[in-house]
Formats: structure tokens, sequence, C-alpha cells
């Protein structure tokens, strides 16, 4: 098991669960973060801190396209161990439906 980022956190990206990660598995993207699921011991702590409740276990149905997309993007993005400001319409896109179709950026973010 590992936990995974899924669209909950696009346009979002607090970074609470970046500062309580004990082993620095989140990678930043420009508008989301991602788990690297090999580098996740599945302890847990980030899930409760996300206000987004964009990270989730792999365990929980129909979460194979964001293990796929955490996976893949945790590889290519840099690596992220310090929270930063979220962005400023954060909370106007929080809840919101369909984010990864209207908002999703392959790009990297800044990282550490």
């Amino acid at each position: 098991m590992t936990y995974v980022v899924t669209d909950a956190c696009i346009k979002c990206k607090y970074m609470d669960c970046v500062e309580v990660c004990p082993v620095d598995c989140f990678y930043e993207g420009e508008n989301m973060l991602v788990i690297n699921p090999s580098e996740c011991i599945d302890c847990g702590v980030c899930e409760p801190e996300c206000p987004a409740e964009a990270i989730l276990p792999d365990t929980e149905n129909g979460l194979e396209k964001w293990l796929e997309l955490n996976t893949k993007f945790s590889a290519e993005w840099p690596n992220i161990t310090a929270a930063k400001e979220a962005p400023a319409d954060a909370d106007e896109h929080k809840g919101e439906e369909g984010k990864f179709e209207k908002y999703f950026s392959a790009e990297p973010g800044e990282g550490d």
C-alpha cells in the first residue's frame, strides 16, 4: 500500500502534508503535489493534514489512475520537503469537480 495525491490537490496545493512526511516523498508540480509510491512508507500522517482531502490510500477503489500519475510525475518533478504558501485562490478551488480536465499541468514546480 501507498498513499496517492488525487485531483483534489490541483489548484489548491496547500502543502501541510509536506511538513509532516518523515521520508520526504512529496514532489512538486506547477499546480499540485504527488507522492512517490516507492518512497512512501504508508505511515498515513499526511492524509489527515490535507485540507482538500486530496490524499488517499491506494487501496481505495478507482485510484489506479492516480497511482500511475503519482508514479510518473514523482520521477519528473522536483522533491519538496518544506511547505510554501498555498496559491492565493486555493480556497476558491477546494472541492471543485473536474479539476484534472480543467487545470492539470505536467509542468514541474520549483521544489526546495
